[in-house]
């Protein structure tokens, strides 16, 4: 995760590629239910740091000058809604899952979309470029507005996109000891 960027923009191509392989994410059902604004350049960058981040953080973040340069924000919205639809039609209404979003133990539309944004993430690294993830903090309803998305969308998370800056300073978070495979992977079980 890059924090800092130096504001130029990625080339076109490389941009459009490392979108599309996010289409590549898989999807409960082949759902699909997940949509994003891509928002290039300052005048279009500014709204979402407009709706998600307030004076008083940009005035306490020594992150703020960094990220407000990423010229690429990629804005994740899921669609609980295209989930229940899909668990309605007849190869799925037997998991019932269709009627009520309460009745997933995991809502997937969540799952998925953080699927796709992991791909943006490796996509562009892939294409020599620094990004980062930032999660739903606030203002999920003024960015809604802000980028006309309908209501029935749930802001999941934005993943900016760029070249690095040189001002990327490890958070206290980044240097924390990674767990080791063996911590992690319990084979055969617990």
């Amino acid at each position: 995760m890059v924090r800092s960027f130096s504001g130029a923009p990625p080339h076109p191509e490389a941009l459009d590629r490392i979108l599309r392989l996010a289409l590549r994410a898989p999807s409960a059902g082949n759902t699909g239910g997940w949509d994003a604004v891509v928002l290039e350049g300052p005048d279009q960058t500014e709204r979402f740091w407009a709706a998600t981040t307030t004076d008083d953080w940009r005035r306490r973040s020594a992150r703020w000058p960094g990220l407000r340069r990423a010229p690429v924000v990629v804005v994740l919205f899921a669609d609980p809604a295209a989930y229940l639809q899909r668990y309605r039609q007849p190869d799925k209404a037997a998991s019932g899952l269709g009627d009520d979003d309460a009745a997933w133990p995991v809502p997937y539309w969540h799952v998925d979309t953080g699927m796709a944004a992991l791909l943006l993430l490796l996509g562009a690294v892939d294409a020599d470029l620094a990004a980062c993830f930032l999660g739903n903090f606030r203002g999920e309803g003024d960015l809604r507005l802000a980028l006309g998305v309908p209501e029935d969308r749930r802001y999941l998370g934005a993943v900016l996109v760029g070249e690095a800056g040189e001002d990327d300073v490890p958070t206290v978070s980044s240097l924390r000891r990674r767990r080791s495979p063996e911590e992690v992977f319990h084979r055969g079980a617990w």
